[in-house]
């Protein structure tokens, strides 16, 4: 008689932590959710993220892919608030440091005054 082979069906821990930010990031690293579900819906394969970012683990990687997939409406409210919270940082940086003319007073800093 043949022995059989007992498979242990256990939850598996989601690799996904939020930072003291709100930002939640994949695994022990500091790859934020957005970048690794950007670049799923980009086309990217998990194998090609991970190539891309070395610090992630391929199972990791598939994890939060099967994450986002179970969970698509709630992982896109979250995506699209962080969206939304860069662009009103980005608004707030040009009021205060306005990016016109930037490049010009960058190169008249290397051109030796003489």
């Amino acid at each position: 008689m043949a022995d059989v082979m007992t498979l242990t069906v256990a939850p598996e821990t989601i690799p996904l932590t939020k930072d003291a930010d709100g930002v939640i990031r994949v695994g022990n690293t500091r790859v934020t959710l957005d970048t690794v579900i950007t670049a799923f819906l980009e086309g990217a394969t998990p194998e090609e993220i991970v190539h891309q970012y070395p610090s992630l683990d391929l199972t990791d990687v598939y994890a939060v892919i099967t994450y986002y997939l179970r969970r698509r409406a709630e992982v896109d409210a979250y995506l699209q608030e962080r969206q939304e919270q860069a662009e009103r940082v980005r608004e707030e940086n040009e009021y205060r440091f306005d990016p016109s003319g930037i490049r010009e007073r960058l190169l008249a800093r290397r051109t030796p005054r003489g």
